[in-house]
């Protein structure tokens, strides 16, 4: 029997006290200030701090929270650093590494570039064959171009070939239901009504199941996925970026040749807009990885601003809805723009809690939070009252049923996470109850859009 070794750790026993460290040292982590080195060393002093009060007496939980304590405001600590290693934020702006034989970067680099060419000319080869036909290209261009993206998060993430090969399949899938089911087109070749709802709600599916890739695999995981939130929040925002400075650019560029007889439109339509859009995406998702958390501080401002905003906005919206006559008469477009606005809270909250400091205590903020889901929460009682009146007086429809599920789902979603909200500002939960919740909710927003690409068109005789 081999004789254990006295000056190895014992960590074994302390799986909770891991657990907490682990936890402390991502948060560290995420600090722009902060290298990796750095967090090695902080978290030596951590457990130096932590073997000495538990030496005196102290639990692990008890001396976890005095070490933390004792190590000082991380904000602090990272403004200090920054001003010791200016140097470095700088170097986080840099795009390639300075490194001398560091290739990694461009390397990824390459990747990313060949996955988007080969996404672009595919993007190409969907309008050569679609031969003028809007309805082949609403069909097939989120299969043209988020299947690269996930190339891209199967690269970098090494995903299991099994992981992989099944959310292929669910995704070839897909592809044959919106391509094959027998849908029927609605006035003026536009999509009918089934179509239209199998189209608009396979991204959604695809986008969740790209969540698992990002997550390496790991899609049980609260904390991956919610670091799929955050990397979808920043991308949002990188692409807006690339958006602006991409459309100025060419709208000079379309300025300057029609001025020397030069028609700019047909390779703008032909070859520049297959090439740029899956092209901004991937390249938006390389930045996001590659310059992780450099956008993370305008999260916690944007979140601030806009809450208030749509709080006031949530208000006048409710308001309106009750004295604007019966909510039979509520048009049907007005309920759409309802539950868009609806999800749009639902992404400000989701992207407010993964900004947020989870050792923070609860301040004025976490308050107005409280309001916006209430406020939410009541226009989607009202929207629901509105369906289900609407419903009731002419019949069901696929747009009805669909509105309705997802108002279902919001009401949970939303009920639940306000009643956490509640009492983590009394003081009575954590805020990883409600952390907790928001990412283990997620799946059921892919389960009901995946219900809604297959099952309503047999339900509905694919009007």
């Amino acid at each position: 029997m081999s004789e254990q070794n006295p000056a190895a750790p014992e960590r074994a026993g302390h799986a909770a006290l891991e657990d907490q460290i682990d936890q402390w040292r991502g948060y560290v982590r995420r600090r722009r200030a902060i290298s990796a080195a750095d967090v090695d060393e902080m978290e030596d002093h951590l457990r130096g701090q932590v073997a000495d009060l538990t030496a005196g007496g102290l639990d692990d939980d008890e001396a976890f929270l005095v070490a933390v304590k004792r190590m000082g405001n991380l904000d602090d600590v990272s403004r200090e650093f920054a001003r010791e290693h200016s140097d470095r934020l700088w170097k986080q702006l840099v795009l390639v590494p300075e490194e001398p034989g560091d290739t990694s970067r461009w390397r990824e680099l390459g990747v990313v570039l060949a996955l988007a060419v080969a996404s672009g000319i595919w993007v190409k080869i969907l309008l050569d064959a679609a031969a003028g036909d809007d309805l082949v290209l609403v069909r097939n261009a989120v299969f043209a171009v988020l299947p690269f993206l996930a190339g891209y998060f199967v690269w970098k993430r090494r995903v299991p070939w099994r992981v992989s090969a099944t959310l292929l399949a669910a995704t070839a899938a897909l592809a044959l239901v919106v391509n094959l089911y027998p849908f029927e087109p609605g006035p003026h070749d536009e999509p009918g009504m089934t179509l239209f709802l199998a189209i608009s709600h396979t991204p959604v599916v695809l986008w969740l199941l790209m969540g698992a890739l990002y997550a390496g695999g790991a899609w049980r995981s609260g904390a991956r996925r919610m670091d799929y939130v955050r990397f979808t929040g920043e991308l949002i925002i990188y692409l807006a970026l690339i958006q602006l400075g991409g459309g100025l650019l060419i709208g000079l560029t379309f300025g300057t040749l029609s001025l020397v007889g030069v028609d700019f439109e047909p390779f703008l339509a032909d070859w520049l807009l297959p090439f740029a859009v899956p092209g901004a995406l991937l390249v938006g998702a390389w930045l996001v990885e590659a310059k992780k958390n450099v956008v993370e501080n305008i999260a916690p401002v944007l979140t601030r601003v806009f809450t208030p905003l749509t709080i006031v906005m949530l208000v006048a919206l409710f308001v309106a809805l009750l004295v604007n006559g019966p909510l039979t008469a509520v048009d049907r477009e007005l309920l759409i723009l309802m539950d868009a606005i609806l999800v749009l809270v639902l992404f400000l909250l989701l992207y407010s809690i993964s900004a947020r400091d989870p050792l923070a205590p609860p301040g004025i903020f976490d308050w107005l939070q409280l309001v916006l889901v209430g406020a939410a929460l009541a226009v989607d009682a009202v929207a629901l009252t509105a369906m289900l009146t609407r419903i009731a007086e002419f019949g069901f429809t696929a747009n009805k049923v669909a509105a309705l599920g997802l108002n279902l789902v919001l009401l949970v979603h939303l009920g639940w996470a306000a009643w956490l909200a509640l009492g983590f500002v009394r003081g009575h939960r954590t805020f990883g109850a409600i952390e907790r919740w928001q990412t283990g909710y997620l799946p059921v927003y892919g389960i009901w859009a995946a219900i809604v690409v297959v099952t309503f068109g047999p339900l509905f005789a694919f009007a």
